[in-house]
Formats: C-alpha cells, structure tokens, sequence
C-alpha cells in the first residue's frame, strides 16, 4: 500500500514505518516452514504468533521487499496514460504481504523484544529506509502520480481526490521535486535517522531495565500500602529477586513510589533513576544520539526547503506553523506557572507543619505532598481508592461506553486466538447486530520486553480495496501486575490512560472509508490525540463511576461520599502537570525551530538552556527529558508533542457537544462522532471533520476551564 512507502517522513501518520532493500540474496526469499508464506488459519485471519519466530522474520522482509519492488516498478513503467485505477488504486494494492511482516515486526519492537529481534531491528532499519526512498523519490512513478494529481478535479468521489491529494503531498513532502545529488543526501540521511531511532529506543529500554530499587528494610517501605507492597513484591518475582519488594521505573511504579513513601532518601533514589534515564554517560548515554538525530533532521528539513525541522513537521499538520503552536503554548504556560508559584509555597508550609526542615522542596519532594495537600483538602488517599478501580472493572467500564455511545458489543476470546505473550488477551469487537468490526487485543502489563509508556498500534488497518480487511488494533500499556489471585488495581490517572488508549483503538476500530491509505489513526499528528482525549472524559462522569467503581474484593459501589471527593479531586495538583508537560513539549518545539546548531552540539547544555530561557519551576522536571524522549527520538512525535494540547482544546470543546444536551450518551452527538470523528480517517481536512462534528470551531477557552486553570490556580 502507499502507507508502506511514505510513513517516514510523516506523509501518513501511520503507527507503522515500513520499508526495505530487496536487494538479498536469493536464500534469503526461501519459505522454509515460515507462518509468514502460509495461510492464515485462524477464523479471523489474525497474524499466528504462536508459530512466529525470530529467524522468520528476515526472510519474510526480503520477500515481502521483492514483491514489492516488482508491483511499484510495473506501476512506474506502465505503458499506459496515468490514471487513478492504474497508479493510486494499484499502489494501494502493493505492499500487502510487507504490510502484514512489518505491522507484527514492529509492534514486537516495542512490545515484546528480545535480543535476536533487536539484532534484526538494528540491521535491517538503513536497509527498510533505503527501500522505502527508492518508492518515495522515483521519478517515473512522482510523473505519473503528478499527472493524476493535476487532473485530480475530474474524479469521481471526494475521498479520490482527498488520497490523490495526499499521495502527492507525501511524494512532494519526501523529496520527489528535488535533483539527484540532494536525493541521495536525503537517503542518506534517512537511513542514518533510522540506525540512529532504533539506538535510542534500545539504549531507553536497556537502561529502563538495569534499574531496580529494592527495599530491604521496613523503613525502606515505610509509608506504602498493601496494594503497593504487593505490586512491588510481584515486580521482584519478575525481575528474579522473589520475596524483595522491588520499585522499577514504570511509570505505574515509580510514580505511586513517589506519592507515598515517607522514606525522603529512597525517593531521592528513585526520582533519580526516573529522570536519570539515558543520561548516565555509560554506554546506554542518549545525549549524542539525540543530539545527531536534531542536526540530521535540521540538514533534511533545509534540503527540502524549510527554515528548520518543525517548520517542515507543522506544514502538514492541523497548527501549520511554530507560531500558532507558540501562541497555544505559552497561553497556557503562564497560567500553569502561576498555580505552580501558589501551590510550591501551599506545599512547603504543609511540609513543615510535617516536620520538614529545608527551605524549598526538591523534585523528589513534589509528588509526596502534593499526595499530603489531595489528602488534607479532600479526605482523600490513595489506598482508600485504589480498590475500586481494578483493571478488570476499567476495562468493563471502557466497553459499556462505546456500548451506550455505538451500540459496540465486546465478546473475549482469549485462548481462541494466538498472542504473543500469556499476558495478552484479546476480544472480538462487533456491532449491535453482531457483525464482526475487528479484533481489539489487550497487553496490560509492564515487563523486561516492553518499552515504557502507553500507546496504541494495528495489525491489520480497515481496508476495502484489499478485501474487506477487518481492524485488528492492539492497545499496549504498563501497568505493575498484582501477585497471582490479586486484581490489578489502577489509580485514576491510571484508569484514565486505559481509556485514552482505548479511544485510539476506536479510531482505528471504526475506521469506515474506502481506502486503506486514508484509514484510522493515518491523520494530522494534531489531530489522532483528539478520538483518545474526547474518550477519557466518560471515565469522570457519575453514570459510569457509579456503575463500575466497585470495591475489588467486596464488590461494593463506591460510596456516594467517596465519590463525590474523588470527582471534586480530579483538577488537584493541575499546575504540576501542566508544567510537566508544556516543557517538555516547549523544549522539542524549541530544539527542532533551530536552524543552525553545530553537529555534535551538546543536549544537556541545550535542555538546562531552553528550559532557562522559559522560567522552568525548579521544583518540576519535564515529563520526558530528551535522554530519554522516546516519543520525538524514536515515536514520530518530533516537534510534534504539543500535539496532546492541541487536540485538548478539541476534546475539552468537543465534549461539551454532549453535556450541552444534557446527556452525555446523546445518539445524535454519537452517531455525529463516529461518522466524522472515529470513523471518518483522513477522508476530508482534520479542520473540516471537527467542524463537521461540533458544527463550528473549537473554543479554545474550553481548555483552561477543563484544567482548572482558568484563574491562575490548580484547585487546591
């Protein structure tokens, strides 16, 4: 498909970036018992894991490359006048079988890697990117794809001209109009990008792994409830130290460390561990691979016209330019900063009527009394929740809500079809008739294999052209598992991340447009966040909390006094987590505007630099440093993590389309939500489907509102 091709330089914002040299030897293409050249046998077509292994995987690539190769060329050198059927059509018809390797590749890249599965990743990525140039800057298949895209006002649906239109783009956006000489140097610079990408991602993961906090003593664990203790206990099970209570850094575990140990030195340790990542100088250090990536990104934006990398990122997406993202960002910054300024001085009189002795807190002292003033002001701690949000309850809560917004049904079939760890379970999606929508896949827990974070990804997209293809989408998430016979149980914010990924997968669930290039989650950067963000505000609502946050063990609702602190909580604390995160989108968009840093310019420097040049509170670090910001080194976000913000002002807006009604399952708002929001892909501009949805623009007010910091405070 055209996805496979143009994913690299952001043409389709596809979770997949797939691409590769065929030029292998002929062994290379043999099928020697690979499930990869054999039929699916499953019901549902789903990739069979349970016979997938590492040394299928490089044969499968070669094969899928040659083929490839093979269907781009005759497109390229047909003889025939360009039309959409012979070249747009038939290039959404290549790739198929390279599609299907590199969407279970990839996803095991981050999901479930081990040492023979980053060997291939390291080897064949500068060999994929070369691939997927000789697609992108061919010159006889950009004639033909022009030649359609100039007579794009002749064809025959709007969705037609909408793929041509962004086919064009894509090819335009990756260099097609550029001579020789700067083609080459743009390969060049993609197939280093790539070998540098996967560094990144393998050095974040290996030092993410090398860190275990073990506490050995009672004072060690001072503080900590039950459920923490026994998360850690379990956490040192998996890391091979049964019976130590061990605090890694998943973010389920280091930051609930953070919030409730009363052990200050043990927290230092920890918060050191966590924001310490890739920046060791050992050799999982990140700084100079970062560091080259900025500089190479900067080289390829100028060769293909732009001032720096993000004005290139911007000219696709909803925001268009720096500016724009600027004037969002810095509206809210001064805000943040200013509940921050409030509640610092709040905190530290807390602390010494606790007995602290400094004058300032430190970073590592933020989170603990943030956690004392949520409990002072609201009656509220963490151990008196936690019980009821277990994973169990959250995810029957997640499918109830798309059942009362889309009529959606959720049947497990866990055991029925292969996955590629115990862990991973897996559900059949269909309508209120019981026709089959997709397959959703569910892999929950942190592990050694998996990268940290939350994110969604696909097996197979929605695709009619091919087939009827149905959506295969899996969510991935790390959650610190109970002990055997013991529910997980999340916090809220927890929770609220199972729904946000959850509303990706809707996206891609629901996908109902005619090409599979224009599918799902292949929209603006700016606006995939919005499906997830609009989705995570059914988890605040009474009708769904009174429904589904039952004790684990007694099975008991929630009582109405509980609930009605935790909704009054929900905003506490906003300061902090609006200056987390603004940084840390601050600083990518600061780091890719520059149009002149020298290579093997110094990261740390420029991060303590950036962040001066903002006012950063020193009591806050970003939410991602660039040692380890996997999202713009290695995820596609470059110059791109304002995206979240910007699609808040969508959600924060967008929700309100249904408590304006005064229901928050409307059928009509739905029925308007699926058609231009989940299900309508990139078949019309992202401005355009919003407008569609809400009927006008979105308020940005909305926004400040929705954090609380409408006034210049956090809800304390």
């Amino acid at each position: 498909m055209i996805r496979t091709a143009l994913f690299a330089l952001g043409a389709f914002a596809m979770p997949l970036a797939v691409a590769a040299n065929p030029a292998q030897p002929a062994q290379a293409t043999q099928a020697f018992s690979n499930p990869f050249f054999e039929a699916k046998t499953n019901k549902y077509g789903a990739p069979a894991f349970d016979r997938i292994r590492p040394e299928h995987f490089r044969p499968a690539f070669y094969e899928g490359m040659r083929q490839h190769k093979a269907e781009i060329e005759a497109i390229a050198n047909a003889k025939t006048a360009p039309t959409f059927d012979n070249t747009i059509l038939a290039m959404e018809k290549a790739g198929l079988f390279l599609d299907d390797v590199s969407a279970v590749f990839f996803n095991m890249t981050s999901a479930n890697s081990s040492a023979p599965i980053r060997a291939i990743q390291r080897e064949m990525g500068p060999v994929m990117a070369a691939h997927s140039d000789s697609i992108r800057l061919n010159p006889k298949l950009f004639a033909r794809v022009q030649a359609v895209y100039d007579k794009r006002s002749s064809l025959r649906t709007p969705e037609q001209r909408r793929l041509v239109e962004r086919v064009y783009q894509g090819f335009v956006r990756s260099g097609a109009k550029l001579n020789p000489e700067q083609k080459a140097r743009v390969s060049e610079i993609n197939q280093r990008l790539s070998t540098l990408s996967t560094n990144f991602s393998q050095k974040v993961l290996a030092d993410t792994n090398q860190f275990a906090l073990v506490l050995e003593t009672e004072a060690d664990r001072a503080g900590l409830p039950q459920f923490f203790l026994d998360a850690a206990l379990e956490a040192g099970r998996a890391r091979g130290m049964p019976g130590k209570h061990v605090v890694t850094l998943s973010r389920s575990s280091v930051e609930p460390f953070l919030e409730l140990s009363t052990s200050r030195a043990m927290r230092e340790k920890a918060w050191r561990g966590w924001v310490l990542r890739g920046d060791n100088n050992d050799a999982e250090d990140t700084k100079a691979t970062a560091s080259e990536i900025v500089t190479l990104r900067q080289e390829r934006a100028a060769i293909l016209g732009y001032a720096h990398h993000a004005a290139f990122t911007l000219d696709d997406t909803m925001a268009k330019t720096p500016a724009n993202v600027s004037a969002l960002l810095n509206g809210v910054w001064e805000p943040a900063k200013a509940a921050v300024t409030r509640d610092a001085a709040e905190y530290l009189e807390l602390a010494k009527s606790q007995g602290f002795k400094g004058d300032k807190l430190e970073p590592w002292d933020w989170r603990f009394y943030a956690e004392q003033k949520r409990r002072a002001k609201y009656n509220l701690n963490e151990d008196e929740v936690k019980p009821y949000f277990s994973l169990d309850s959250m995810l029957d809560a997640q499918f109830w809500v798309a059942n009362q917004l889309f009529g959606l049904k959720f049947k497990e079939i866990t055991g029925t079809v292969p996955v590629y760890h115990p862990d991973v379970r897996v559900w059949d999606v269909m309508e209120a008739d019981g026709r089959h929508i997709g397959l959703f896949y569910g892999d929950f827990f942190s592990r050694e294999s998996k990268q940290g974070g939350a994110w969604m990804s696909s097996y197979q997209g929605q695709d009619r052209v091919n087939g009827n293809l149905k959506p295969m989408v899996v969510n991935v998430l790390n959650y610190t598992k109970a002990p055997a016979g013991k529910p997980t149980l999340l916090s809220y914010n927890d929770a609220e991340t199972l729904f946000h990924e959850f509303g990706h997968g809707l996206h891609g669930l629901l996908s109902n447009v005619a090409y599979p290039s224009l599918a799902g989650t292949a929209v603006s950067r700016d606006f995939v966040e919005f499906p997830a963000q609009i989705y995570e505000h059914w988890l605040g609502q009474r009708q769904v909390l009174e429904r589904f946050a039952r004790h684990s063990d007694t099975g008991a609702a929630m009582p109405k006094e509980l609930l009605d602190k935790v909704m009054a909580a929900r905003n506490h604390d906003q300061g902090f987590a609006t200056v987390e995160f603004l940084s840390s989108a601050l600083v990518d968009m600061d780091v890719h505007s520059q149009p002149n840093l020298p290579k093997g310019f110094d990261m740390g420097a420029f991060e303590k630099e950036s962040l001066a040049r903002i006012g950063m509170p020193r009591e806050i670090v970003m939410r991602h440093r660039p040692t380890h910001f996997g999202h713009i080194f290695s995820g596609g976000y470059s110059a791109g993590y304002y995206s979240y913000m910007w699609s808040e002002v969508l959600d924060a807006d967008g929700f309100r389309a249904f408590t304006e009604t005064g229901d928050i399952f409307n059928k009509d708002v739905a029925k308007r939500l699926r058609t231009f929001v989940y299900g309508g892909g990139n078949s019309r501009d992202a401005a355009e489907a919003y407008r569609q949805y809400r009927g006008r623009d979105p308020d940005p007010k909305a926004l400040l509102e929705m954090r609380g910091l409408a006034d210049g405070t956090s809800n304390n």
